[in-house]
């Protein structure tokens, strides 16, 4: 059976009229899912009994089920989300001065392989629907009686190797009719898939293009990044300023800071020389320890350092806050945590 929160508006329109209905009754739908965020749907009461009763024989509504939650002492909380088929995700819940954020996973699984991420180790299975990205947020939002303004695919899976359905999640987050998000409230974080890039800039979105760097040689990048085999730091970079000069956009690099790896002033002096003059923000992520991991947390001390030597030579960097530390924040460690039991 499809899943209703599969479709944007006009793809909804047209199932409607599939059904021998008329399209504005899609935006009566719409309304129902996420604006008043129902869960059934014969609580659309201003929606005839026999629509509804198509709706139930046609479509179903994917409510997600919550297998674990973890709340930290700072406030976040990381929920573990059985997908209905057997299989389980992760989302994490961050609350800011701003508002609340959430981080939702785009995949189940990874194929990626990133040397410092939970995720590793952990075989892909599948991509996720859109309705199954778009049901994260809901389900958070019906269990904590609140509001998401901002979106960030950071959770597990790459985002850009499940393109089709996470540029259709943002048009439907999109919608002023529904969760009227808007992108720029949205960022899509990427290990380095070149060619979606370069496919991302003709999208006209405004969304923020986060670059998952972590090194400044081949060499490092390689060991720590598998993916940097198949799309080098040149051809990233490139990529990289043609989408700022197509887009106008300022992108963001992630950059984990691992003790005795990449931490040191010549990978600060690296960094500087491959983003001078682009139109960038570098985010230094004190590296989160995993089972079995090959990299460990780089002192604060040279975390501060190379933030400072950053700032100094022209990039603006910032140390992102630590949240739930106490609680498997890490991408993956609650969904590996759980496989094991």
């Amino acid at each position: 059976m499809k899943n209703i929160k599969d479709y944007n508006l006009e793809e909804l329109k047209q199932e409607l009229v599939d059904l021998g209905e008329k399209p504005f009754r899609a935006e009566q739908i719409f309304k129902w899912l996420y604006q008043e965020k129902v869960k059934t749907f014969d609580e659309m009461t201003n929606i005839s009994l026999e629509l509804r009763e198509k709706l139930k024989q046609n479509y179903t509504m994917c409510n997600f089920n919550i297998l674990k939650k973890q709340v930290s002492k700072d406030g976040t909380i990381k929920y573990l989300f059985d997908v209905l088929d057997g299989n389980a995700i992760e989302t994490v819940l961050m609350s800011y001065h701003h508002g609340y954020s959430i981080c939702v996973s785009s995949q189940i699984g990874c194929k990626m392989g990133c040397k410092f991420c939970a995720s590793t180790g952990i075989n892909f299975i599948r991509n996720l629907t859109s309705g199954e990205i778009v049901e994260q947020i809901l389900a958070v939002e019906q269990d904590e009686n609140l509001r998401i303004s901002n979106v960030v695919f950071m959770g597990i899976g790459e985002p850009l190797d499940n393109y089709d359905n996470v540029i259709n999640t943002i048009h439907i987050l999109n919608n002023q009719k529904g969760l009227s998000i808007g992108a720029r409230h949205i960022s899509i974080s990427t290990s380095g898939l070149v060619p979606k890039i370069y496919k991302l800039a003709e999208e006209n979105i405004p969304c923020t293009l986060s670059i998952s760097l972590h090194a400044t040689t081949n060499e490092k990048r390689s060991k720590m990044m598998p993916v940097n085999d198949a799309y080098p730091i040149e051809e990233l970079i490139q990529s990289c300023k043609d989408y700022i000069a197509k887009t106008n956009r300022r992108i963001s690099f992630e950059y984990a800071l691992a003790k005795d790896n990449n931490d040191n002033l010549e990978d600060a002096k690296g960094l500087v020389k491959l983003l001078k003059g682009m139109l960038c923000h570098v985010n230094l992520i004190p590296i989160n320890k995993i089972e079995n991991g090959a990299y460990t947390k780089s002192s604060n001390e040279h975390i501060m350092k190379f933030r400072d030597y950053l700032n100094d030579n022209g990039i603006v960097a910032t140390i992102r806050r630590e949240l739930g530390s106490d609680i498997d924040a890490a991408c993956g460690q609650l969904r590996r945590k759980n496989l094991k039991q």
